[in-house]
C-alpha cells in the first residue's frame, strides 16, 4: 500500500516537474542576454558621474571694441524745382548716371502718358513683376512701392515712346540715389563732437511721398562716390592700443559683413576720435547714418575652450641628455637603475610619454638644458635615471605642471594638453595639432573640477 502510494507520488511529482519545464530555444537566449545587458547598463548609469560636456571647435574670441559710429558721404540734397505731385522713376539705393530722370513733378498726383510698349519693354516689366513674386514678404509692404517705382522707371528710361509730363528732376551727377535725409549731408569729421552721438540726435526723414511738394523741398538725396568714411569716439586706452595702425578691419552689426579701411585718429571737442575710410561696401548702409560696430583687432584662431575646462596637471621633469630609445619599436624612454634580489645593481628601459620639451625658469639646477615632461605615473619619486652611454645619474623628483583639459573621447578623463592663445572672460583660444593635445570635434569636460583623470565619466552633450 506504501509503495503503490509512494508509487503514485513518484508518478504525481514527474509530471508537475513536466509541466513547468522552460521550453529553452535561441530566441529565449538573446532575450534573456539583452535583458541581462540592459540591466547592467542601467545599473552603470546610474552609478556613473554625469558631467557637463563641450565639444571643441575652431574659433576666435568675441573680445573686440564695439562702438556706434556715424556714416560720412560725399552726398547731396536735390530739391524740387516747382510746386506739385513728385512721380519717381528710380529704386531707391539704385544707380542713376548723370542727367537721368529720377523723378517728375506734376500738377496732379499721375501724369504719366499712355506708352506702347515694345516687346523689349514687356520682356524686362516681366522680368520685374517675376522677381518681385519671388522676393515679396507682407512685413515688407514697401516693397509694393518698389515695384511701382522699377516698372515706372523701365518704361521711361527704356521706351523709345515713353513721355513724361511735367517737369522732370534730372541727377546732377553720377551716383546713388536714395530718399532719405538726416540734415547731415554736409557733415565733415572735423565737425563732429560727443553730442552727435545722443539718441536725440538721430533722426531720419523719407522724402518718397505722394503728397504734394512746394518747390525748393527736398525730394531725393545723391551720393556721388563709393568712398565714404565712419567716425567714432574712442578712449584713451583704445587710442592708445590703435596708434600703431594704419588699417582696421571693421564688422558691421546690421548684417555681420566686414570691410578692411584706412585708419585716422585725431581730436575734437576734446576728445579722442577714429576715422576709417573704406573704397567698397557703400551701397549696403546708404541709408543709415549710424552704425553698430565692432573693430576686429583680435586674430587670434585655433581651438575654443571654455575657461572652466582647464586643469592644471603636475609632471616630473627629466634632463633632455638622459633620453633613451629601447623596446620592439625602439621607443623613447629612460634607463631606471634598480636592484635584483641578490643586491646587484642593473638597469631596465621603461618607456614614457613626454609631454612637453621646453627650459624652465631660472632659479632651479636644471636651467642649463632641456627638460622633458613625463607622466607621474610611470616614474615615481627618487627613481635613479642613468644617461645612456655615461655613468651620470639624475634622482627624479622635481615637478611642474602643465595646463590641459580632460577628454572624455573614451568615456573616461584623459589629460590633454594645451597651448593658451588668448583668452577673454569666459573662453581662451589654444593651440590646434600640438603632441597630446586636442583636435576639433574633441568632447572635453566643461568643468574640469567636476573629474579626475580616468574617472570613468557619462558625458552630458
Amino acid at each position: 500500500m506504501k509503495s503503490v502510494h509512494g508509487g503514485a507520488l513518484s508518478f504525481t511529482g514527474e509530471v508537475f516537474l513536466k509541466k513547468i519545464r522552460i521550453n529553452w530555444n535561441i530566441g529565449t537566449v538573446i532575450f534573456g542576454a539583452l535583458f541581462v545587458y540592459l540591466i547592467i547598463m542601467i545599473v552603470v548609469y546610474l552609478l556613473t558621474d554625469h558631467v557637463s560636456s563641450y565639444m571643441v571647435t575652431n574659433g576666435t574670441l568675441s573680445r573686440n571694441n564695439t562702438y556706434t559710429a556715424m556714416a560720412i558721404r560725399q552726398e547731396q540734397i536735390v530739391r524740387s524745382p516747382a510746386d506739385g505731385y513728385v512721380n519717381y522713376y528710380v529704386l531707391d539705393s539704385s544707380k542713376a548716371g548723370k542727367g537721368t530722370v529720377v523723378c517728375s513733378i506734376t500738377g496732379t498726383k499721375s501724369e504719366l502718358t499712355t506708352v506702347r510698349l515694345s516687346d523689349a519693354d514687356l520682356s524686362a516689366v516681366r522680368k520685374l513683376t517675376s522677381r518681385f513674386l519671388h522676393t515679396y514678404s507682407s512685413d515688407d509692404y514697401q516693397s509694393v512701392y518698389d515695384l511701382k517705382y522699377a516698372i515706372n522707371s523701365s518704361v521711361v528710361n527704356n521706351s523709345e515712346t515713353g513721355k513724361i509730363s511735367g517737369m522732370t528732376s534730372e541727377a546732377p551727377v553720377d551716383g546713388l540715389v536714395t530718399f532719405y535725409m538726416d540734415g547731415q549731408e554736409t557733415l565733415l569729421a572735423a565737425d563732429i563732437t560727443k553730442g552727435d552721438f545722443k539718441s536725440s540726435a538721430r533722426q531720419s526723414k523719407q522724402l518718397r511721398t505722394e503728397d504734394e511738394v512746394a518747390a525748393g523741398d527736398p525730394i531725393y538725396r545723391i551720393i556721388s562716390s563709393e568712398r565714404w568714411a565712419i567716425v567714432f569716439p574712442i578712449s584713451d586706452k583704445q587710442y592708445a592700443e590703435l596708434s600703431s595702425r594704419n588699417t582696421v578691419r571693421v564688422r558691421f552689426a546690421k548684417d555681420g559683413n566686414t570691410e578692411t579701411g584706412d585708419l585716422t585718429l585725431f581730436d575734437s571737442d576734446g576728445a579722442h576720435f577714429a576715422q576709417v575710410s573704406f573704397y567698397s561696401g557703400m551701397v549696403r548702409y546708404c541709408n543709415d547714418r549710424y552704425l553698430d560696430i565692432e573693430l576686429v583687432t583680435n586674430n587670434s584662431n585655433g581651438l575654443k575652450l571654455p575657461l572652466s575646462s582647464i586643469v592644471q596637471k603636475e609632471f616630473y621633469v627629466i634632463p633632455e641628455s638622459y633620453l633613451s630609445s629601447g623596446g620592439e619599436a625602439n621607443e623613447a624612454g629612460f634607463l631606471v637603475q634598480t636592484r635584483k634580489e641578490d643586491g646587484t645593481r642593473t638597469t631596465v628601459f621603461i618607456e614614457a610619454e613626454l609631454y612637453e620639451k621646453t627650459k624652465l625658469p631660472e632659479g632651479n639646477n636644471l636651467t642649463e638644458e632641456y627638460v622633458y615632461f613625463v607622466d607621474p605615473q610611470v616614474f615615481h619619486r627618487g627613481d635613479i635615471i642613468i644617461r645612456p652611454n655615461s655613468q651620470s645619474t639624475y634622482t627624479i623628483g622635481e615637478k611642474y605642471s602643465l595646463e590641459g583639459v580632460y577628454c572624455t573621447n573614451r568615456g573616461y578623463a584623459v589629460f590633454r594638453k594645451i597651448e593658451l592663445l588668448d583668452q577673454n572672460e569666459d573662453y581662451c583660444i589654444v593651440k590646434n595639432g600640438t603632441p597630446y593635445g586636442l583636435s576639433q570635434y574633441d568632447y572635453i569636460v566643461r568643468d574640469g573640477r567636476d573629474v579626475k583623470e580616468e574617472q570613468i565619466v557619462t558625458a552630458i552633450r
